[in-house]
């Protein structure tokens, strides 16, 4: 999932050069079985991008998005995180198949194989909530910045944008990974702080295991909102072109890379989960269980962790979010730069130079450049994130409806069209979100 996290071998394979037949590595084989510790590196290499993913799913907007509802809402909430896990994991998993079949991403199928109005409303739609989305998880940075620094942080947030924007372009965010991957470790707080205010087994445990629904509008939002940011349409995007580059690396092979992928997808998607449980678990048994049901401030978010951390929370919280915002940002403006590259026949990937892509790279400078606009024009960065999670809940059930329809096209996928069960939780997941969506809007028109 990552753009530029090293890519595992297959057991039994080595790189081997040769001039005669091609510039490139290509993969011979080999019967030398692979010692243990070879094997645990080539297990971690295959889970370690999925985590990746998984941090940069519980970005800001997630995060502030889980604190919200367990505020609001108690334990009501506790049931979508094991509910979402299967979804999550098949959905971003068909989004890698459809790319490793094809050798295409999102956009360049639906390019070839739909009508352009189709491609242009999911294009455009997806850059216009990215660069939402991205910008308030500046306006979260900035935020959390502001919990550290008793001055103004404008100029810092900026400057960190850059320096995001500058790595991306013309380093690697790989680099972002190794640097800023451990940050996100401090949201693990909140599973320590969620047992340390003492919830009731019995209470979490059956919100759990038995949905509590109900059909107010500020329910219904908040789980369109809490879809928004499970089943992120920028992950979409970021996982099918990735895959593409990651093909041009280390030659096209549909069986290992799909085995690959497995792993990949479900090490990260049940990580997110774990993070999401536990945020609206800590923030129901403290902020909701002391009357305090609206999160405003970043401050306030971060006394949810005043169990574990006491005077601490502030830091930790701050830990959190901006090391997730600093993964997620690149995300988030790749993404719709990949789309378009495909739509319109540009030269693109994070692996070629800005001279070898100039569009590709001109439309993350400017997604970028609009998004510190929004994140510093002064909204309330906590709304501000959940409103960019619903509006990611409302752009996922027809992009959900377009990978369905594209995964099991024999024409687009030959013999690799999904097996019963993968379909069946295909379009149970589009059934839900279309759903939850489709209830939101009847809870405005009534």
């Amino acid at each position: 999932m990552s753009a530029s996290a090293p890519v595992p071998l297959p057991q039994g394979h080595r790189l081997h050069s040769n001039p005669k037949a091609s510039p490139g590595p290509i993969l011979v084989e080999s019967n030398r079985p692979t010692p243990p510790r070879k094997r645990l590196r080539s297990l971690l290499g295959l889970i370690f991008p999925g985590l990746i993913s998984g941090a940069a799913n519980d970005d800001p907007c997630a995060v502030g998005t889980y604190a919200q509802a367990g505020a609001a809402f108690g334990f009501s909430f506790l049931w979508t995180a094991p509910v979402t896990f299967p979804m999550m994991a098949t959905t971003i998993y068909l989004c890698s198949k459809l790319s490793v079949v094809t050798g295409k991403g999102i956009a360049g199928v639906v390019r070839d194989h739909y009508p352009r109005w189709l491609l242009y409303s999911l294009v455009f739609g997806l850059l216009i909530a990215n660069i939402i989305e991205a910008g308030a998880d500046i306006g979260a940075i900035a935020a959390s910045l502001g919990l550290l620094l008793h001055v103004p942080v404008t100029g810092i947030t900026i400057t960190i944008a850059i320096i995001i924007l500058a790595v991306q372009t013309w380093g690697s965010y790989q680099l972002l990974q190794k640097v800023f991957a451990g940050l996100t470790l401090a949201l693990f707080a909140y599973v320590g702080a969620a047992f340390l205010a003492h919830p009731s087994a019995h209470d979490f445990v059956r919100a759990t295991v038995w949905p509590s629904l109900h059909f107010s509008h500020g329910y219904l939002a908040m789980l369109v909102a809490l879809i928004g940011t499970r089943l992120s349409p920028y992950l979409y995007f970021w996982e099918s072109s990735q895959r593409v580059e990651e093909e041009t690396i280390i030659g096209r092979n549909p069986s290992r890379e799909l085995r690959s992928a497995a792993w990949d997808v479900n090490a990260g998607m049940f990580f997110s989960n774990v993070i999401m449980y536990f945020v609206i678990l800590c923030t129901a048994a403290t902020l909701f269980h002391a009357g305090q049901s609206r999160i405003v401030t970043a401050a306030e978010a971060a006394d949810a962790l005043k169990p574990l951390a006491g005077g601490a929370a502030r830091l930790l919280f701050a830990l959190g979010i901006i090391g997730s915002g600093i993964l997620a940002v690149p995300v988030l403006t790749t993404g719709p730069a990949h789309a378009l590259a495909e739509m319109f026949g540009w030269s693109h990937g994070l692996k070629k130079t800005p001279a070898g892509a100039p569009e590709f790279y001109a439309v993350i400078v400017l997604s970028t450049g609009v998004a510190i606009a929004i994140g510093l024009s002064g909204f309330n960065p906590i709304s501000a994130l959940f409103w960019a999670s619903m509006i990611m809940g409302l752009l996922a059930p027809p992009l959900m409806l377009v990978i369905m329809l594209a995964v099991n096209n024999r024409r687009i996928m030959g013999e690799h069209t999904n097996g019963r069960w993968l379909k069946l939780l295909g379009w149970l997941t589009t059934a839900a979100v279309s759903a939850a969506a489709a209830g939101l809007i009847w809870s405005w028109i009534h």
